[in-house]
């Protein structure tokens, strides 16, 4: 893929797609592009996180320990994994496996944030985002705990 290919496709990817086309060059020309094998681990629940990487082909099979049978979700092309990792220190809270042949675009952390530097439109317009779903979060938590509250009587 070509640069401008890689920049448009960042454009489609939710949270991403807010930063602007000049903030995801800068992205585009740092991520790294990886092919993982079916069957491969993308990385553990419980490693370190200093990136995030977005699924450009393929999919993805997003497993813990934490729940029976272990499988969350399987995801594809265009999902960000660690979008989290992005913004700071944090770890692994699922394991990613290949289903398929898989090729996805690392972001390191440090480019994401140097980015955001050097586009403050871009890091006020992700802070936005990020203020809305953790409304959207909160909202939703508080909505299931009348169920958990009836359990107890």
């Amino acid at each position: 893929m070509t640069l401008e290919d890689d920049i448009t496709f960042f454009e489609h990817v939710p949270t991403l797609n807010v930063l602007g086309r000049a903030a995801l060059r800068i992205l585009a020309i740092g991520s790294e592009s990886r092919l993982i094998h079916a069957g491969e681990v993308l990385f553990h629940a419980g490693d370190l996180a200093d990136a995030g990487f977005v699924i450009q082909e393929g999919r993805f099979e997003l497993s813990t320990r934490q729940f029976e049978g272990g499988h969350i979700v399987t995801v594809g092309r265009g999902t960000l994994l660690g979008e989290l990792a992005l913004l700071t220190e944090t770890v692994r809270p699922v394991t990613a496996t290949a289903k398929e042949p898989s090729t996805v675009l690392r972001i390191p952390r440090a480019l994401f944030l140097k980015m955001l530097d050097g586009y403050p439109e871009a890091a006020a317009k992700l802070r936005d985002v990020i203020a809305v779903r953790t409304d959207q979060s909160a909202h939703e938590v508080f909505g299931v705990r009348p169920l958990f509250d009836e359990r107890q009587i």
